[in-house]
């Protein structure tokens, strides 16, 4: 594998992960919207809410985003990967408001441009750092 193979492995998982969970949430969100409201302790409920398909495909998408999650911790510094992959509430957002017809008020919207201005910052920076500390 070359050099530019490595350094774009970590990007490639980066999208992956931020994909996976902002679909995955999506497709729960939308799916329990069918289901109705479920507050109880009892996990008859729960369970039953994963006949809906769109609960099933938000969990299959969720454990996508914990594979991709887990190979893109082993590639690179997790103080650059979970800011980064902070994108994934951007995305979320921005479905919830054109997708499912969420109203999203103005200090919300000022937070995910607070995100978004975080994400681009570290993004900035190198997926890994060489000199690492020693535990």
């Amino acid at each position: 594998m070359g050099e530019s193979s490595l350094t774009r492995r970590p990007y490639e998982l980066m999208l992956a992960v931020v994909a996976t969970s902002s679909a995955g949430n999506f497709c729960l969100s939308w799916g329990l919207r069918d289901v109705g409201s479920i507050v109880t302790l009892s996990p008859l409920p729960y369970i039953a809410a994963l006949a809906n398909p769109l609960v099933i495909g938000g969990v299959v998408l969720l454990i996508a985003w914990l594979v991709s999650q887990l190979s893109l911790l082993s590639r690179a510094d997790m103080s650059y990967a979970m800011p980064v992959t902070g994108a994934g509430y951007i995305l979320t957002a921005l479905l919830g408001y054109f997708v499912l017809g969420e109203t999203i008020p103005p200090a919300r919207w000022a937070g995910i441009g607070m995100i978004g201005a975080g994400v681009a910052l570290v993004g900035q920076t190198t997926p890994r750092t060489k000199g690492r500390r020693s535990r």
